[in-house]
């Protein structure tokens, strides 16, 4: 399967902090760090992101670079994408889709997400 980058609209989602960035493991076992093609560390963030309709949703966001923000900061994810995967484990099929942004800012409560 390709894995092709799929851009996220954020301009209609509001995002909030719930788990401050942390690096992502690898192996929890060895505690081996995920590291990106460039050989920087990969973070995670968990936000929770809510739609124009009240829906909430819990997403971990991956970034290279690790984001000053703090559980509760309202954020905006730059350049935000989804990657769709999937694996084969005892027989049976798993997807999903994993997030990647480039960085994330704080955003003002009431402040336009969107971003250039």
């Amino acid at each position: 399967m390709r894995t092709i980058p799929i851009p996220v609209d954020t301009s209609r989602l509001n995002f909030t902090c719930v788990k401050p960035a942390r690096p992502r493991l690898v192996n929890r076992d060895t505690g081996e760090i995920k590291r990106d093609k460039d050989g920087k560390i990969v973070y995670e963030v968990t936000v929770s992101v809510e739609d124009a309709f009240g829906r909430l949703e819990l997403l971990k966001i991956g970034t290279s670079v690790e984001p000053d923000i703090s559980a509760g900061d309202e954020v905006t994810p730059v350049n935000l994408v989804g990657y769709v995967w999937e694996q084969m484990i005892g027989g049976a099929a798993r997807w999903g889709i994993a997030y990647k942004a480039a960085d994330f800012i704080r955003t003002a409560p009431g402040m336009s997400t969107e971003v250039a």
